[in-house]
C-alpha cells in the first residue's frame, strides 16, 4: 500500500468521484442503449461502455500519475462486489471493472500528454473493447460474428466516449477546476 502515498488527498478525491460517476452512468445508460441494441442483438455493454469508460480516461488525465485508471477500475469492482451487485456477470465483475483500467494505463504510458483528443479516444477504447471481450468470451460465450460485432460495436462506443472524455476534460480545465 505504499504505492498508493504518491497520489495526494485531491488525486484521491478525484478517482474516488470518477469511480462513482462511471456506476452512476451505467444503470442509466444501459437501458436506453438496450433499447436500440436488442433489436439489433448487439450486447448492451459493448455499445454503452464508452459511455461509463470515459470516466477512466478522465480520471488518469486529470489525476496524471501512473495507476489512477487501475484504481478507478478496483475502487468500481469493490464498490460492486461489497454492495452485493453482481449483475449478469457474478465475480467476473471483480475483472471486467478492473481490466479495463489496466488495458487504460498501458495505453496512456504511450502519451506524453494527456490533454489530446487521440489520448481520450484510445484510452476510451482500449477500455472498452477490453470490458467487451471479457463479457462476450467469460461471461455470454458469444460465436465469432457476435463476437465481431460486439467489438465494433465496443469500438465505436469508445471513440464517442473519448470525444465526449476530451470535451468534459477541456471544460473542466476552462473553467479551472481542474
Amino acid at each position: 500500500m505504499s504505492w498508493l502515498r504518491k497520489y495526494s488527498s485531491q488525486d484521491l478525491l478525484y478517482i474516488a468521484i470518477m469511480s462513482a460517476l462511471g456506476l452512476a452512468a451505467k444503470p442509466i445508460i444501459t437501458p436506453l442503449i438496450h433499447l436500440i441494441s436488442a433489436p439489433l442483438m448487439i450486447p448492451g455493454g459493448s455499445l454503452a461502455g464508452g459511455l461509463y469508460m470515459m470516466w477512466i480516461a478522465l480520471a488518469i488525465a486529470i489525476v496524471n500519475k501512473p495507476g489512477a485508471g487501475l484504481l478507478v477500475g478496483i475502487t468500481q469492482a469493490i464498490v460492486m462486489l461489497s454492495m452485493g451487485y453482481f449483475g449478469n456477470h457474478g465475480a467476473v465483475s471483480l475483472i471486467s471493472y478492473t481490466m479495463p483500467g489496466l488495458m487504460a494505463e498501458v495505453v496512456s504510458l504511450f502519451f506524453k500528454k494527456k490533454s489530446t483528443l487521440t489520448f481520450h479516444v484510445l484510452v476510451v477504447t482500449v477500455a472498452n473493447i477490453t470490458g467487451a471481450v471479457i463479457v462476450t468470451i467469460i461471461v455470454m460465450r458469444l460465436s465469432a460474428i457476435p463476437f465481431i460485432i460486439s467489438l465494433i460495436a465496443a469500438a465505436i462506443s469508445g471513440i464517442v466516449g473519448g470525444i465526449i472524455s476530451y470535451s468534459m476534460f477541456n471544460k473542466l480545465k476552462k473553467f479551472n477546476i481542474v
